[in-house]
């Protein structure tokens, strides 16, 4: 079925329709920088929506999803040190990294609940940061820089800023489709009843947890995918990426768009990362200033800015 015209749908046609033209202003108006902005964007916009899978939809407040675009940043960026640049090697194993550790997390991780469950993917996003800082034969502390972007046999070059945009952007909607699929699938479904009811969904026959790890897994791939880009993105990669407060920015991204709504992410990111860039050309403390502003948005438009534009509908 098609869905209807409202206001929530309407916000979001017209964004995906300025994100595909983006490219061709920039060109216009010889405005490479909000390019490059939109470019980094998209790719957080791909790793916050993912982390609205497991939290929005799955009911898991994971406070480590970071962790997995540093692992699929380093998984690109090894390869590339060690000679590997074919990014049919490089990204096939960043998604491959990032589903093992997401498996382990996870498997780990959903034996418990509340906020046990947020302080054990904390403790696991946090002892990838100082494994990554150990690394003192790919930079330690002070990063991986990569020298090459990853080869795609001339298919596509991601050194070309317009190209390398577009790939985001389709590895974006990708990932919105997939997630899209999945909620709305039987297996979607049953995720977002364990979440509503646990004990009545077992009561009926389905283990709990087998749902809710292959949803882990999946949510950690596709920020995997967002990590691999990331790398390309900055030809850089350092231990500070699957910090604990990219964590915290990820989760602000979901619930300031609206958790639980497929395209929220995507305006939280684009809302969070803008407001941050203005910010920071007036003052060094934006955080001061962004702090009490997101403050004020979560407490009056519950449910997020989709939430919000809901109930100017319904008004």
């Amino acid at each position: 079925m098609m869905p209807k015209l409202n206001a929530p749908n309407a916000v979001a046609a017209l964004l995906c329709a300025a994100l595909v033209l983006l490219p061709v202003y920039s060109a216009v108006t010889g405005n490479i920088f909000i390019l490059t902005l939109f470019t980094r964007i998209v790719i957080f916009a791909l790793a916050a929506a993912s982390l609205n899978l497991i939290m929005g939809y799955g009911g898991m407040m994971s406070f480590g999803h970071a962790a997995y675009l540093g692992v699929g940043g380093y998984a690109v960026g090894i390869l590339a040190a060690e000679g590997i640049g074919s990014g049919f090697i490089q990204w096939p194993v960043a998604l491959a990294v990032s589903a093992l550790f997401a498996l382990v997390i996870g498997a780990l991780s959903l034996r418990t609940r509340g906020v046990y469950f947020i302080m054990i993917t904390l403790a696991f996003a946090q002892m990838a940061y100082y494994v990554a800082s150990g690394l003192s034969r790919y930079g330690g502390d002070d990063g991986l820089t990569i020298y090459k972007r990853s080869d795609f046999a001339g298919l596509i070059n991601l050194s070309d800023r317009n190209q390398f945009y577009y790939l985001c952007l389709v590895c974006l909607f990708g990932g919105l489709y997939l997630i899209w699929r999945i909620v709305n699938s039987r297996f979607g479904l049953v995720v977002q009843g364990v979440r509503s009811n646990e004990q009545r969904m077992q009561a009926i026959g389905f283990h709990a947890n087998r749902y809710r790890l292959v949803c882990f897994v999946i949510a950690g791939t596709i920020c995997g995918l967002a990590g691999a880009l990331l790398a390309n993105n900055t030809d850089f990669v350092s231990p500070a990426v699957m910090y604990w407060t990219r964590s915290g920015d990820l989760m602000v991204m979901v619930i300031l768009g609206g958790m639980g709504s497929l395209f929220g992410p995507v305006i939280g990111a684009i809302i969070y990362l803008v407001l941050e860039e203005l910010l920071s050309q007036f003052t060094e403390y934006s955080g001061i200033i962004l702090g009490p502003v997101l403050l004020l948005i979560v407490l009056f438009a519950r449910g997020g800015i989709m939430g919000l534009l809901g109930r100017m509908r319904r008004a």
